[in-house]
């Protein structure tokens, strides 16, 4: 049996992805990376403080083979451009490096259907050149998943993304082909996916977008 790590947990994803790598026969031990403590028991949960400044510094003697990474904000959530940059990019990264200089097999993690480099739009370019960095680092799996609108149950409210949830659907019979990518999506199909792709055993850099997360 494998053992995971898990950063992010309390997230729409995060959540819903906790539960599943709890609920697996895969893993004998999920270490869930977390500034508080969490309101949840489970035989196999090991919660790990951490400052996230710091994940450099990060100790864990057991082996970790998988890396599930559900880390993200907004703008608006963090104050400021320079803040959502650190969480969303430079913290993603620092732990995909992390999982890569302690033997980690597999590093999952959510971008955004969208995200490159090249665009103009500063919240899709950031994952963009997170997605470079991590591919970069070449571990031997690494799987990125880039879902459109999230919809499920939220801790706090979001009136753009409530807004987007009550309009999308009138949108959907019209992305058909190469827009089905833009769909909104259940936050825990994103979490079922991430889970079942790390299962594969394949090696390789690896995006799903769309019906791809499935």
């Amino acid at each position: 049996m494998k053992t995971a790590l898990i950063a992010g947990s309390t997230g729409l994803i995060g959540q819903s992805l906790l539960q599943i790598l709890l609920n697996s026969n895969t893993y004998q031990k999920v270490y869930a990376l977390v500034r508080r403590p969490l309101a949840l028991q489970h035989s196999k949960l090991e919660e790990v403080t951490i400052d996230f400044e710091l994940i450099e510094q990060l100790k864990i003697e057991e082996a970790i083979d998988d890396v599930y990474c559900c880390l993200g904000t907004t703008i608006k959530a963090a104050g400021s451009k320079e803040a959502f940059t650190k969480v969303d990019y430079t913290y993603v990264v620092q732990l995909a490096e992390w999982c890569k200089n302690n033997g980690g097999q597999q590093f999952s993690v959510v971008s955004s259907v969208g995200a490159s480099i090249n665009t103009s739009n500063f919240y899709l370019q950031t994952k963009g050149q997170m997605e470079d960095a991590i591919s970069a680092l070449q571990l031997p799996a690494t799987h990125i998943f880039r879902p459109s609108l999230l919809l499920g149950k939220r801790n706090e409210f979001r009136f753009g993304e409530k807004a987007s949830e009550l309009i999308m659907p009138l949108f959907n019979p019209l992305l058909k082909g190469r827009l089905r990518k833009y769909k909104p999506i259940q936050a825990n199909e994103v979490a079922t996916a991430m889970f079942k792709k790390a299962q594969m055993g394949i090696g390789g850099n690896f995006v799903y977008e769309g019906a791809e997360i499935k």
